[in-house]
Order: structure tokens, then C-alpha cells, then sequence
């Protein structure tokens, strides 16, 4: 089945862009003042697409000036990245794991993918592997409570008990978006839930348009 994963085709596609766009330069800046990184800090990034169409799409390699210290990997094949953003390595994903070591990078950051791993089982996986590569890392995933779900772009549908929305996008045609694999929406409590234990995290709403629309995970190592 084919999936218009980016909704290029949908009538709000323009509209879609240019709020995400604003939302993911605000999540950037975020990123720089909660971990501040130098020009040495080892940055990588989980979740790219080989995806250069759509222009909020891999913003942290655009925006980011230290690319030589910016590591890629996704479950896609984003090798094109490395020629397009000089000095990034890309890394593929396969399995759950990620393929690096324990604590090669000093920097972690996820945006819009914790949504996609799966269950709440592979969230919480996620989230470790994060921990265990990175001494900090930021994660930003949609929020359950925006009244705009922004995949299949249908109003306020998805505030209802979960099996109640999934069946109901089943029945309009989108399976894909209603199988739990593919996307499970998190509220503030239950991303709470997800973060490790082995550090200190800090969760909060980042707002558009004056409604909270993203949830912000940030988590760092403890010391000693």
C-alpha cells in the first residue's frame, strides 16, 4: 500500500509545512539552550529521511554548523544525506538496537519518530538506546491532545478512546495510520512513563497557536 507519508498531495499540505516549519525552528533553538553543545559535542540524530523535498525535513542538518560532528541514522536508507550535507555520517539502522556503543556521543536528538517505533514496549526501548549511546538527548513527539492530528490531518477524531479512533480511521480508508505500529500518540502522562530510569528528565508542552502541541523529552545522565 502506498502511504502519502508527507500528505503532498493533501489540500493543507502548504498550510502543514509552513506551521511545521515554524514549530521545528522552535525545537531547534529549544535544543541549542537546554544541552548547549560545542563545536566538539558528537550530535546524532535518530530518525532521518532521505527525504530533501520538503524543507522541515532533516532541519537539524540543515540549521546545525558543526555537520562534521553530526551523525545520521534511520531505518531508511538516508546515504544520500552524507552528500548533501558535507562531513554527516550516516549510520542504517536494523533491529531495535542501535548501532553504536554506550556513550559515543554526547548529544541525542529524535524528532517526530518516537511515535512511529511502535507499542509501548518499543517506546520505552527507544528512549534506552537513546540513553545508553548519549549522555543527554532531546525527543520530540506530537501530543496527543492537539486538536489537529497532523499524519492524517483530521480534527479532534483522535481524542477519543484509542480502539474508538483507530477503528474509525480504519473504516475512512487508513489503516496504515490506525495500526499501532505505524503510530501510537502519546499524552504527557504516559510519556513520563517511557523515560529511563538512570537519569534525570525533564518533560513539558511546546505550544501552537497558544495549544500545546509537541511533548519535549529531555534526559540526562546522572553524574557520578
Amino acid at each position: 500500500m502506498s502511504i502519502d507519508y508527507f500528505n503532498r498531495y493533501h489540500p493543507l499540505h502548504h498550510l502543514k509545512t509552513r506551521v511545521a516549519l515554524r514549530a521545528r525552528r522552535r525545537m531547534y533553538e529549544r535544543v541549542l539552550a537546554l544541552t548547549r553543545p560545542t563545536r566538539e559535542t558528537r550530535v546524532l540524530d535518530v530518525g532521518t529521511t532521505p527525504d530533501l523535498s520538503i524543507p522541515y525535513n532533516n532541519f537539524f542538518e540543515r540549521w546545525y554548523p558543526h555537520r562534521e560532528h553530526i551523525t545520521a541514522c534511520s531505518v531508511e536508507d538516508c546515504s544520500n544525506l552524507e552528500e548533501y550535507f558535507l562531513g554527516l555520517k550516516f549510520r542504517l539502522v536494523q533491529g531495535k538496537d542501535l548501532p553504536f556503543q554506550d556513550r559515543e556521543f554526547g548529544l541525542a536528538v529524535s524528532f517526530a519518530v518516537l511515535e512511529h517505533v511502535g507499542p509501548e514496549g518499543q517506546q520505552r526501548h527507544f528512549l534506552a538506546e537513546l540513553a545508553r549511546v548519549a549522555d543527554t538527548f532531546v525527543v520530540y513527539t506530537p501530543y496527543r491532545y492537539f486538536p489537529v492530528e497532523m499524519h492524517t490531518l483530521l480534527p479532534v477524531m483522535h481524542w477519543l478512546p484509542t480502539r474508538w479512533y483507530r477503528m474509525m480511521w480504519r473504516r475512512l480508508g487508513m489503516e496504515f495510520w490506525a495500526d499501532e505500529a505505524n503510530l501510537n500518540l502519546l499524552s504527557l502522562r504516559k510519556a513520563k512513563q517511557l523515560l529511563p530510569p538512570s537519569g534525570h528528565a525533564t518533560v513539558r508542552l511546546m505550544c501552537t497557536f497558544g495549544w500545546p502541541s509537541n511533548i519535549e523529552m529531555h534526559w540526562h545522565r546522572r553524574k557520578g
